[in-house]
This record gives C-alpha cells, structure tokens and sequence, in this order.
C-alpha cells in the first residue's frame, strides 16, 4: 500500500509538470503573442526556482516542518497560482504569475523524493519502482493533450485552447495538495541539513581536481542546448504542421525510461568518458535531425530526433550525477548533488533559456520562424562542447 500511494503521489507530480511545460511556448506564442526573450523570460523560471529551492528546502522544510505537509501547502498554493495562469490574457499578468509558480513548484521535487526515501528501507531498490510513475504521469499528460482533447492542434491552438491545459493543471494541484495530507509522516531530522551542504558549498573542493572542473563546466555549458529543446521543441513542430506534437513529444520520456535500463551497461563497458560523449554527440544529432526534418516525407527525422531524448539526459545527466557521487565519496555525496544540480538546473538553464530567446527572436521569419537555422546553433553549440570535453577531459576510470 505505501509503494502504491508512493506511486500515485510521483505520477501527479509530474502529471502537473509535463501538463503544462511542454506547451508553454506554443501557448505563449500563438495566445500572449509573446516574443522570443518573454517567452525565453518564462522558461527561465523554472532556473529561478532551481535556485531557491534549496533555500526553501534547506531552512524550512528540513528543520521545522514534516515535508508531506508543506508539500501539500506548496500545491494547494500553485493550484490557485495554476487558476490565475489559466485567465491570465497577456504577458504582463502572466509572467509574475508562472514566476511564483515556479519558485513553489521546484522545492516539492525534493520534497517528493524525502518522502518517499523516508519510507522505503533500501532506497537503492525501490525507489526506481517508485519513480517511474512520474514518468509515466508526464507521457500520460501529453497524451491527454494531443489524444483525448486535441488542444495542441492547428484549429484549437488558434482558438486559444491550450489555455486549458493550466486548469487541468490546477484540478491536478489541488488534488495532489490534498492528497499530501494523507501521505505516511515524515518529519524533519533533527538538526536538518546545513545550507552549505544544501548548495554544495562544502564539495566546491571537488573543483580542485582538473577532470571535475571540466565535467563542472561542460554540465553547465550543455545546458544551453538542453534550453532549446524545452523552450522550442513544441512550438517548433506545432508551427510546422505536425499533427499531435505533444503526443509525439512523450517519446522521449519513454526512451528516457529505455536508456536508463541500458546506461548501466554502457558504464561498465565503455567508462564513463564515452558514456558522456555519447551523450553529447546524442545532443548534436539531435539537432540536426530537426533542423532538416519537416512534417511531411522528413517527419521519422523529427521522431529521431524526439527519441534521441533518453540518450540525451541520461547519458550526459543522469551519468554525470553518477560521476558526481563517485567522485565526492562519503563526505560530500549531498553536497555533491547540490552542487551540481545548482549549477545545472539553476545557472546552467538559466543562459540556456536566455540564449535560445534570443537566438529564436534572431530567426522569426515573415511566415514564423527559420527553424533551420535557429536548429543549428544548439547543434554547433553542444559540437563544440563534445570537442573541448574530449580534448581536455583524460579520466582513465
């Protein structure tokens, strides 16, 4: 019974996420009639809240509440956040809105991850049994979008229907903020975890060691081609004709699934160097694929490219948090972790969306947008890391 409440608390949590995210940029676009930097402006707040999630988490939740009760105060809070999205008309409401949103909605990904820990006597096993359900929640989302409502069609994007996916969103939130109040107990450990600890300051050491601070920089810097695809992917195959685009996007959380199964493998055999190439070369063809695929005889190029995504994040993020730990050794293995998800989802995404704003207000065309060459600097980009990354990174483990 725990394993499956656990269960059905990952599956909303990230039902709500991939409910939403996903189409942000094509709602922005074709509704708010935002431009490239507001809409680059909007996807940042998910590094914003990044950044201040450990604050929230490391001085609050961790020392005086039981995190199943602040997780339910957060999401009853971002349901009526969700609700102002929803009839927000322009930018100007919007933004302040999806910003406050974000800064609530980021800390409870940690949160879900403590109580669920807490729970579970070998966190080594289980939790993976656990943590596919929000998976799953972000492909059933998308498939709700594209299959059961078609608001990411052509005819309902220029209706304005995306604009509910932010009360689906909402009625999700709320029923999770509920829920959370049902969850098993889990109160804060004593002491809780200092915020040196919580932002990595302690394992800051670590970058004393020329072959992290080359994995630290490359993870930061990947990051930016990371950005194009959040904050274009949807919008990219919406405008060009694709039909269900965010139900053909859910297969890059099932290749996701795929590829952490075999990424094991490939660390055993081939080390760690090669497993994070793969990874970044995984990026630049990637972006070729959409760069020269269309929605018509090219459109296997963009389905590719889609199911490239497990490669993408597991081989390059999911490794390198891998590495990470490895690297840290006991003393540092939070730090560690909190360090590099700082630098990654906070600083790193934060350019990442700033970069691909301008760079797609760079390319509107009279028709939209020049995807091509918008496309191909992502791809250059992450080319450029994989070179200096293989140039310089001489880890023989």
């Amino acid at each position: 019974m725990i394993r499956s409440r656990l269960g059905i608390m990952m599956f909303l949590q990230f039902f709500i996420w991939g409910g939403w995210f996903v189409t942000l940029g094509t709602f922005m676009a074709n509704n708010l009639e935002a431009t490239g930097g507001e809409i680059g402006m909007a996807f940042s707040t998910q590094s914003w809240g990044a950044i201040i999630a450990p604050f929230i988490i490391g001085l609050i939740a961790d020392r005086y509440f039981n995190a199943e009760r602040i997780l339910g105060v957060l999401h009853l809070a971002g349901a009526a956040l969700m609700f102002g999205l929803y009839t927000s008309t322009d930018f100007s409401t919007f933004y302040p809105l999806v910003l406050a949103y974000m800064v609530l909605y980021m800390p409870t990904l940690a949160l879900v991850n403590s109580v669920s820990f807490r729970q579970m006597e070998d966190p080594g096993r289980e939790f993976a049994r656990i943590r596919v359900w929000g998976t799953i929640g972000w492909i059933v989302a998308g498939l709700m979008i594209s299959f059961v409502f078609s608001w990411d069609s052509t005819a309902a994007i220029e209706a304005g229907l995306l604009r509910y996916t932010f009360l689906m969103c909402a009625i999700a939130s709320l029923a999770l903020g509920l829920y959370s109040f049902t969850l098993p107990a889990t109160p804060p450990v004593a002491g809780g975890g200092g915020l040196r600890e919580v932002l990595g300051l302690d394992a800051l050491t670590l970058l004393k060691d020329r072959n992290y601070a080359v994995f630290f920089m490359a993870s930061i810097l990947i990051c930016i081609p990371l950005a194009f695809y959040y904050q274009n992917a949807n919008p990219f195959l919406a405008e060009i004709g694709v039909e269900n685009p965010t139900g053909k996007m859910t297969l890059g959380q099932i290749s996701e699934v795929l590829f952490m199964l075999l990424l094991p493998v490939f660390i055993q055999r081939f080390g760690i160097k090669i497993t994070l190439l793969i990874g970044m070369l995984a990026w630049v063809v990637r972006y070729v694929l959409f760069a020269f695929g269309n929605a018509d005889d090219g459109v296997i190029l963009l389905l590719i490219g889609i199911a490239l995504h497990g490669v993408c994040y597991d081989f390059f993020f999911v490794s390198g948090q891998i590495y990470t730990d490895k690297r840290a050794g006991e003393r540092f293995k939070s730090a560690a972790q909190g360090m590099i998800t700082l630098a990654t989802y906070g600083v790193g995404m934060l350019i990442g969306f700033w970069v691909a704003g301008q760079v797609t207000e760079r390319f509107v065309a009279a028709d939209g947008h020049d995807w091509q060459g918008i496309w191909l600097f992502p791809a250059c980009f992450a080319l450029g890391v994989l070179v200096l990354f293989l140039l310089s990174f001489r880890n023989k483990q």
